[in-house]
C-alpha cells in the first residue's frame, strides 16, 4: 500500500489512481464489467494465450510483477490486491510453470480452501469446491467472462484451453454475488489468458506412462494495434486401469485492438473430449463413457476516461453423450443420455472515480437453455441431437436471469470499506425482485499488517440437473428453491518483501442447500432442499522467498504453506447425504522450489487431506499425503523436465469408487522463441 499512499491527494481520501490504468492483470481486461443483454455468438473453433520470459537464471521461480499492484477480481471496479478486504489467491506464470502438474484440476489441488475431487485425470473431469460447498456452488470464468455450465457443475471446468496457455489463475475465496452475479456462492475461479505483445512462438511436448502424451503450440503475433494469440494442444491416454482412457483437444483464439477511443477484446474456443469413465457416477456401473464438446466466444469493447464503460457479450455452447454402458448393454437399456446447453449473456460495467472513493454501476442478462431427452419438459417437437444421426432431444427448459449492480469504495489512510449489492430477478422466481448486499473493510496498521472483515450474502439456482435428472437410483426435483447464504469473514493479511501470508476464520449461515439424499439405503436419492447447512472454518497461508530476505542468490528459491479446516453443521441428520457432508475437512498443502545444479532445478508440492463423509455403505474416506514432484534444466528459450505424479505410489480416493492413479512419470521438452 505503500506505494499509493505516496501518492494520495492532500486529502485523507485515496483515489487509486495509479492503478487505474494497468494493462497487465485478468480484469483489466474486462475492468469489471457487469451483464445485461442477450446475444447470439458464432459457431466457433480456435486456440489459446499464453507465453513465457526466459530469464538469466533460468532455474529461478519468482513472480514476474509486484503482486500488490496487480489488479484482480474481488470487486466490481479495478482494485489492486494490497486494497482487497477478502482473499484472492493468485497463481502466477512463473509459478505455473514450475508446478509439477499436467492439468488445472491438478495445480487447484494445492490451492488454500480448493477441493478437487478427480473423476479422471489430467483434466478429464473434476468437481471443484471452495471452503466446503458444493462443486455446484463454485462459479468459473474465463478471462472474466462466466462460464459455468448450468448442467451440471461437472463440466463447469471444460475449458478450451490448456494448463500451458495460461497466464494466471485468481480465486476468490467466499460469495461473489454482487461481483459477478448469482450462483459465486462458495468462490470464484478466474482462470485468465494473455495476447502478448510481439512474435512468439511456443512448443511443449510431453510423453509419459500408459500411452500419455501432451501436445500444446501456441503464438503471439501483433501487427500495428492489434495483439492476438492462437494455442493448440491435444493429450490422450490409455488409462491407468481399464476404462480410464482419455483423448481430448482444444483450439483457442484470442485478440486485442488498442486505440484512442478504446480497446477491443475478443476470444473464442473449441474443446473435445472423449474418455472413460470407471465408476464416475455408480459402481454398479464401470464400463461407463462420456463425449464432451464446449463451444464458447466473446466480444468486449473498453472506453472512457472520467467515466469508464465495459459492454461485452458471450456465448458457451456444451453438448454431451453419456453412456452407461460403452460396449456391451444390458437388455433393459434403452439408450444413450443426450444434452445441449446454450448460454447468451450480455454485460455493461461502469465505473467512474471522485474524491470520495470510486463508484461502479451495472447490469447483466444471462439466458440458459438444455434440450435433452433427459433433462427439461417435454417439447411439443422432437428435435434432432446435432451430429448423433437418429437421436433426438424430447425436453427442453430454459430461463433467464437479470442482475444489477451497485458498488462505491472509499480509500483513507488507516480504513478502507467497499459497500455493494445485486438486486436481481430469474424468470424460475417469477422474476420476483431480490437483493443480495454485501461489505468489506479494512483497518492498515502498517504498510505490512491489515486486518480485514467482511459480510456477503448470496443465492444459488439448482443446476437443470438438480431439476430434472431420473435414473434408477437417483431423481430430480423440479420444485427446488434457490440456496442462500450469509458469509461472515475476519482476519489478518501480512505482506513483506521476503514474506507474505494470512490468517482468518470464516462462517457461513446457508438456508434451502440443495442435496442429494434419502433415509434408506433401499431409497433413491432425491434432489431436495435442506433447512440449514452451515459451514466455518480457519485459514493460513504463508509464502517465503530466502534470496529476497538474503539479498543474494540462494539455494531454496521458495517456501510456502497452506492450511485450511472447515467444518460443516446439518441440520437434517435423518437423512443420508450424497454430497454436502463430504466435505474436505482438513487441508495442508506444502511447496518448495529450489535449485540443485547450475542449469538444474526441482520444484515439489505437497498435500495432506482428510475428508469427512462415507466413501462406500462401510468405509469412510482414508486421510492421505499425495506428494508431486518436477526436476528440470532450463536454458534461456528451452527446458526439459521430467515429472513424477504421486511420487510416493499413493493408493487412495476422491470420491466414491473411483481409484485415482499410483505413481505416473513424464518427460517433456518446451521451447519458447521470441522473433522481436
Amino acid at each position: 500500500m505503500k506505494h499509493a499512499f505516496k501518492n494520495a491527494c492532500h486529502a485523507e481520501i485515496l483515489t487509486f489512481r495509479r492503478w487505474g490504468g494497468k494493462k497487465y492483470s485478468l480484469f483489466q481486461a474486462l475492468k469489471k464489467q457487469v451483464r445485461i443483454g442477450v446475444l447470439l455468438a458464432v459457431y466457433t473453433t480456435v486456440s489459446l494465450p499464453e507465453t513465457t520470459v526466459a530469464q538469466s537464471d533460468s532455474t529461478k521461480v519468482g513472480m514476474k510483477l509486484d503482486l500488490d499492484e496487480i489488479e484482480v477480481s474481488a470487486q466490481r471496479a479495478p482494485v489492486a490486491f494490497s486494497q482487497v478486504a477478502r482473499i484472492v489467491s493468485v497463481i502466477e506464470r512463473d509459478e505455473i510453470e514450475a508446478a509439477p502438474v499436467q492439468s488445472i484440476h491438478e495445480l487447484l489441488e494445492y490451492a488454500l480452501s480448493v477441493d478437487v475431487r478427480q473423476r479422471g485425470v489430467y483434466g478429464v473431469q473434476a468437481d471443484i469446491s471452495v471452503r466446503g460447498g458444493s462443486f455446484d456452488q463454485t462459479l468459473i470464468l474465463l478471462n472474466g467472462i462466466n462460464i459455468t455450465d448450468p448442467q451440471t457443475g461437472h463440466h463447469s471446468l471444460n475449458l478450451p484451453v490448456s494448463l500451458k496457455s495460461i497466464d494466471r489463475i485468481e480465486i476468490l475465496e467466499g460469495p461473489a454475488a454482487r461481483v459477478y452475479g448469482p450462483n459465486a456462492f462458495s468462490g470464484a475461479i478466474n482462470i485468465i489468458t494473455t495476447a502478448e505483445a510481439g512474435k512468439k512462438l511456443k512448443v511443449d511436448v510431453s510423453a509419459g506412462e500408459h500411452g500419455l502424451y501432451d501436445l500444446n503450440v501456441a503464438g503471439n503475433l501483433q501487427t500495428g494495434k492489434i495483439r492476438q494469440f492462437v494455442a493448440a494442444s491435444k493429450m490422450a491416454s490409455d488409462g491407468y486401469i481399464n476404462n480410464t482412457d482419455f483423448d481430448s483437444y482444444n483450439l483457442f483464439y484470442q485478440g486485442e485492438f488498442d486505440n484512442q477511443s478504446g480497446k477491443v477484446g475478443w476470444q473464442a474456443g473449441y474443446t473435445n473430449k472423449g474418455f472413460g469413465g470407471n465408476s464416475f457416477y455408480s459402481a454398479t456401473y464401470p464400463d461407463e463413457y462420456e463425449q464432451t464438446k464446449t463451444t464458447f466466444a466473446s466480444l468486449r469493447y473498453e472506453t472512457g476516461e472520467k467515466v469508464h464503460f465495459t459492454p461485452s457479450v458471450y456465448w458457451r455452447r456444451h453438448q454431451d453423450r453419456f453412456e452407461l454402458f460403452r460396449d456391451s448393454a444390458a437388455s433393459w437399456y434403452t439408450g444413450h443420455n443426450y444434452h445441449l446447453t446454450d448460454v447468451f449473456g450480455a454485460n455493461l460495467n461502469a465505473w467512474f472515480e471522485t474524491n470520495w472513493g470510486r463508484t461502479a454501476l451495472g447490469a447483466e442478462m444471462r439466458n440458459e437453455n438444455v434440450w435433452s431427452n433427459v433433462l427439461g419438459n417435454l417439447m411439443d417437437q422432437p428435435i434432432e441431437v446435432p451430429g448423433e444421426s437418429g437421436h433426438y432431444f424430447t425436453k427442453s427448459y430454459s430461463r433467464t436471469y437479470l442482475s444489477y449492480f451497485a458498488e462505491h469504495s472509499l480509500y483513507l489512510r488507516h480504513f478502507s470499506v467497499t459497500v455493494g449489492a445485486m438486486a436481481n430477478r430469474i424468470s424460475d422466481l417469477n422474476f420476483r425482485w431480490k437483493i443480495y448486499p454485501g461489505m468489506d473493510v479494512a483497518w492498515i496498521f502498517s504498510d505490512n499488517l491489515k486486518l480485514y472483515a467482511n459480510v456477503n450474502s448470496n443465492l444459488r439456482m439448482p443446476t437443470f440437473t438438480d431439476l430434472f435428472y431420473s435414473d434408477p437410483t437417483s431423481q430430480g426435483n423440479p420444485f427446488l428453491k434457490p440456496e442462500k447464504a450469509v458469509t461472515y469473514e475476519a482476519g489478518f493479511k501480512y505482506s513483506y518483501p521476503a514474506f507474505r501470508g494470512h490468517m482468518g476464520y470464516f462462517c457461513r449461515r446457508g438456508k434451502n442447500m440443495i442435496d442429494w439424499v434419502r433415509e434408506t439405503e433401499a431409497e433413491k436419492f432425491k434432489a431436495q432442499n435442506l433447512a440449514e447447512v452451515n459451514a466455518s472454518g480457519i485459514e493460513l497461508s504463508s509464502e517465503f522467498y530466502p534470496e529476497k530476505a538474503l539479498k543474494k542468490s540462494f539455494f531454496v528459491r521458495k517456501i510456502g504453506m497452506n492450511y485450511s479446516f472447515t467444518n460443516l453443521d446439518y441440520s437434517d441428520g435423518a437423512y443420508l447425504s450424497k454430497y454436502v457432508l463430504d466435505n474436505l475437512k482438513h487441508k495442508l498443502n506444502l511447496e518448495l522450489d529450489h535449485k540443485i545444479w547450475y542449469r538444474l532445478g526441482a520444484s515439489w508440492r505437497a498435500t495432506y487431506q482428510d475428508r469427512n463423509g462415507m466413501r462406500t455403505k462401510t468405509e469412510p474416506y482414508k486421510p492421505f499425503w499425495l506428494v508431486n514432484t518436477r526436476v528440470m534444466w532450463r536454458n534461456p528459450h528451452s527446458e526439459i523436465y521430467l515429472m513424477a505424479a504421486n511420487l510416493f505410489d499413493k493408493s487412495y480416493y476422491d470420491l466414491g469408487y473411483t481409484k485415482q492413479p499410483g505413481r505416473w512419470l513424464s518427460v517433456g521438452y518446451k521451447l519458447d522463441l521470441d522473433f522481436r
